[in-house]
């Protein structure tokens, strides 16, 4: 398998499909010129010339303005915001002739062909003492609108080195990013995008394309200028939570729904559509999008939209959310009298309500045509007379229902899809996002679950009797239907709620808790039966586990007594508990049995130890909760969610999930599954892999195991291997199952340290046992006895005269000792670069060596000679800087002079000094930058004579690339 680079391979072949669909490419050069300058990023002419094409009533002196405006927002995600609002057109100026404030038009949606797009690469962006170099960087009529990182796909952790060097550009160089509004990244096999500002890899959306893959359709249809100006002005949300601004752009799935509702609006004979995208999928954001774009089109004729929820929290939640992305005319139905009079009084704007304050409503309130209805959780909301008394109250409008479940079987061609289904034969969906491919896009986590142990259980008869077996609880929706059931269910109920079994099961939700879910870092839920049960959980957890560590969240009664009375929080005390746990503060555990169950999402939500009996949308809805991808700041995820049964509802899937099987494909695995696949993941490492080191001795196993994996193909397989063996480990240990496997992980463990450190970055490298691994499974390592057949890694050390002695001399085999000397000078140069950036000139050096090693153009005798100089050129270099007591500047151009031959290059140090200290603003000034090469020149001509001239800007702008 051949591998591409990355400029020839990925950079140069983005640009060939952008000019392909009409991008014009500008070289490095040419966009220098029209920046003025690497501390500006716009294209001030073109930037100018569109504006005053496109807004007749500004001339140049607004455009100057504007420009300076967009120069002094600050560089941080309010200023993008600012940034964003001038290219949604939002923002004003002031027109002396016409005594007013007009809005600044900075793109034409409407007709594409009259904004100008441009693309270039290697664009160098200076800020204050930090340079960046972005790969491309994508702008319309002037304007930055996009940057990309690419990387070479050989790059087994290309995505994730690309994701770190562009966090380092927003805190390196943000006032580039002030006015960037999408970045992406790709190494050929993934095109990955996401909102600037927003930084964590679960919010990277996979762009994707119908069809088989390929990279030319994916390039072309994600930067179709369609595409790219729609995605900034109607796909990017700024939002508001707990006082902070956030960013999110949609993802490939959203992007089509809304698309779909749109059209849907737009259709003069089609009055429904049922979107099924599964829970966690972000539902609200696609519902807030289309909301926002029927509101803004004036093609709708100054509409009305009218959103659905079926809980007053979550009525105040989505209210947050509309309000924090700026939707105006927004109001809240507080009771049935407010939305009746909303709707006489032919309110025009957007209208927040439950589907409850419908009840009674009267027919023919409002017939206007241009009224469209979104249902949150449509499932169910629509279910008995109240959707009948909606569509009676409002006939002429498109009604829209949201779902975060399937169909189920009992309800197929009746209720809620044949209400909203009828317009989309033969399955009912205008657009659908199944589980699976949600799991496969990242977008959620697969599930995995275990049953109790039998004695903990009901008897299968009383669940099948009491339960699984009634009516009226078939393709059950509400929850407070089946709370309703269970009320019923007396012999069931009293078992649950048996506070010697609770007891017990406490005892095992704190061992369990204490040995699987806090050490990686996570966080459970207890679902009891009732209220009731919840307190007796809290008394009964509070024997095993630090109090602080579990809180009961439930409904408040008056009737309540004492014991549930003091669970009684305030709204503000709820809230706060609610935030604790979706950060990593007690508490650890919430004990809940209906509120939180819907709409609460919380990451790091990883167990659930489920002790009510559920079925259906209900249970698929519960369950949903631990599926939220989760990144810790060591950049570990969350490998999947957890469901413990303790009531046997699991056991029996196909009534406990009454859908058709396709629906929910890969929403559930059994730990004994998981089981199965690892041993069979373990018998396939010992013949791949350790019989590489069958028979070795310890320096001879290091030998081997790098020689091995000097083939990047063999590389990627085991990454792979690895971190799937890592990910089942995580999740199963400390199951007694894996003591049989606990000395092989270990040894792959220490196989894939030394590859790691062997042949990706130093900090790669280094940061596995530090950060990639869970405390649980370090700990694991730490109590494994090895029998030394492979050391645990590299010797990896600062390069001094010591340590140079000390690898040289060491009884590590030949080829270890490149890899140590080649590691150690990588980490040398990495660690001080700031400080002695005269390093950077031996780093090109070093990855060339690296590079012909691999390939095999170097022998191993030949690199342990040549790395032995470049360690011996440091420490010589590192004894002149002390011994001659220059500054970091004076010694870098001399040393750089002396590398070229300049032998008199000592005897001009204090020219040299002269030149920095008379431009000292040189980085951040471009005229000082100018002056300071011109007045080096000169000097180097002198030293390096005039037959060098045409080498000498080179020479120049390589000690000025290493001083910045």
């Amino acid at each position: 398998m051949s591998f591409g680079s990355e400029r020839k391979a990925v950079q140069e072949k983005i640009i060939k499909y952008a000019q392909d669909i009409g991008w014009e490419y500008l070289s490095p050069e040419e966009a220098l010129i029209r920046r003025n300058g690497e501390n500006n990023i716009i294209l001030k002419e073109i930037f100018i010339d569109q504006l005053l094409k496109l807004n007749p009533k500004i001339d140049h002196q607004h455009a100057e303005e504007i420009i300076r405006k967009l120069e002094r927002i600050p560089a941080n995600i309010e200023g993008n915001l600012t940034a964003w609002e001038y290219l949604k057109g939002l923002k004003q100026i002031f027109i002396s002739d016409e005594n007013r404030d007009i809005n600044v038009k900075l793109l034409d949606t409407e007709n594409i062909s009259n904004n100008t797009f441009h693309v270039t690469d290697e664009l160098k962006f200076i800020s204050g003492n930090n340079t960046n170099r972005y790969d491309l960087v994508f702008y319309i009529n002037g304007f930055p609108v996009l940057m990309t990182e690419t990387k070479a796909t050989h790059k087994i952790d290309g995505l994730i080195k690309a994701l770190e060097q562009v966090k380092r550009y927003h805190n390196e160089t943000p006032e580039a990013f002030a006015l960037l509004q999408i970045f992406s990244i790709t190494h050929l096999i993934h095109f990955l995008y996401s909102a600037t500002w927003n930084f964590s890899s679960k919010d990277l959306n996979r762009w994707k394309h119908q069809g088989k893959y390929n990279f030319e359709d994916l390039i072309k249809t994600f930067f179709d200028k369609k595409n790219i100006i729609k995605l900034i002005t109607d796909y990017i949300l700024f939002t508001k939570k707990d006082d902070r601004l956030n960013k999110v752009v949609l993802k490939p799935h959203q992007l089509r729904a809304v698309d779909k509702v749109i059209k849907r609006a737009k259709d003069k004979k089609k009055k429904r559509g049922l979107i099924w995208h599964t829970q966690g999928s972000g539902k609200t954001y696609t519902m807030i999008t289309a909301a926002k774009l029927i509101l803004e089109n004036p093609q709708f004729e100054n509409p009305t939209v009218i959103m659905l929820v079926d809980r007053n929290e979550l009525e105040q939640q989505l209210f947050n959310n509309l309000s924090s992305v700026g939707v105006e005319n927004l109001r809240v139905a507080l009771s049935k009298k407010d939305l009746q009079k909303l709707l006489i009084d032919d309110y025009r704007g957007l209208i927040v309500s439950t589907i409850h304050k419908f009840h009674l409503m009267p027919s023919g309130i409002n017939k206007r045509k241009n009224i469209f209805i979104f249902i949150d959780e449509a499932h169910r909301t629509t279910e008995g007379d109240l959707g009948t008394y909606l569509m009676s109250a409002l006939p002429n409008a498109t009604i829209i229902g949201f779902t975060g479940t399937p169909r189920d079987k009992t309800k197929h061609g009746k209720g809620t899809f044949i209400i909203f289904g009828k317009d989309d034969p033969p399955y009912g969906y205008l657009d659908k996002y199944s589980i699976l491919e949600s799991i496969e896009d990242g977008t959620t986590l697969k599930i995995n679950y275990a049953l109790a142990e039998n004695s903990l259980l009901p008897d299968k008869e009383t669940l099948e009797k009491e339960f699984l077996n009634l009516k009226e609880i078939e393709g059950v929706s509400d929850i407070e239907i089946l709370n309703r059931a269970l009320q019923k269910s007396a012999t069931l109920r009293n078992f649950l709620k048996n506070k010697d079994r609770i007891d017990k099961i406490t005892q095992y939700i704190a061992k369990h808790f204490k040995e699987n879910v806090e050490p990686m870092g996570y966080k459970a839920f207890i679902v009891a039966v009732d209220r009731e049960a919840c307190a007796i959980y809290k008394e009964a957890l509070d024997q095993y586990l630090p109090p602080e560590y579990s809180e009961v969240i439930i409904s408040k009664s008056h009737n309540d007594p004492p014991q549930l009375k003091k669970y009684h929080y305030t709204e503000e005390e709820e809230k706060q508990i609610r935030k604790k746990f979706k950060e990593e503060k007690n508490p650890k555990i919430l004990i809940v049995t209906e509120k939180l169950l819907t709409g609460f999402d919380a990451p790091i939500l990883y167990a659930m130890y489920l002790d009510k009996p559920m079925r259906d949308h209900v249970l698929l809805q519960a369950i949903a909760r631990v599926n939220r991808p989760y990144e810790d700041e060591n950049g570990r995820k969350k490998p999947s969610g957890l469901i413990i049964d303790f009531v046997g509802i699991l056991d029996n899937l196909e009534k406990a999930l009454a859908f058709d099987s396709s629906d929910i494909e890969g929403v559930l695995t059994d730990l004994e599954v998981l089981k199965g696949y690892l041993k069979d993941l373990i018998e396939e490492g010992r013949i791949k892999y350790l019989s590489i080191l069958k028979g070795k001795t310890e320096d001879k196993a290091v030998e081997e195991v790098l020689n091995h994996f000097k083939d990047e193909e063999k590389r990627h397989n085991f990454y792979q291997f690895y971190e799937e063996l890592k990910s089942i480990y995580e999740i199963l240990t400390p199951d007694p199952f894996l003591r049989p496997y606990i000395q092989d992980f270990a040894i792959y463990t220490r196989i894939y340290n030394i590859v790691k450190q062997a042949y990706e970055d130093i900090d790669i490298g280094k940061r596995l046992l530090e950060k990639e691994l869970s405390e649980k499974i370090k700990n694991i390592i730490k109590e494994t006895k090895v029998d030394t057949v492979i050391k645990e890694e590299l010797e990896i050390v600062q390069i001094d005269e010591n340590t140079l002695k000390t690898i040289l001399n060491s009884k590590s085999s030949e080829t270890e000792k490149v890899f140590n000397l080649l590691k150690s000078i990588e980490l040398t140069i990495k660690e001080n670069i700031q400080k002695e950036p005269y390093l950077i000139s031996l780093a090109e050096r070093v990855e060339n060596l690296a590079k012909e090693y691999q390939n095999n153009q170097k022998t191993t005798k030949e690199m342990i000679e040549e790395l032995k100089k470049l360690s011996e050129e440091i420490i010589k270099m590192r004894k002149e800087l002390k011994s001659l007591g220059l500054s970091l500047e004076t010694f870098t151009v001399y040393w750089i002079l002396k590398q070229e031959g300049a032998t008199e290059a000592l005897k001009v140090k204090d020219e040299i000094q002269k030149i920095f200290d008379e431009h000292k603003p040189w980085k951040t000034n471009s005229k000082e930058n100018n002056r300071l090469k011109i007045e080096l020149t000169k000097l180097f001509i002198k030293l390096l004579g005039k037959e060098r001239i045409k080498e000498i800007p080179q020479i120049i702008n390589k000690i000025l690339n290493i001083l910045r």
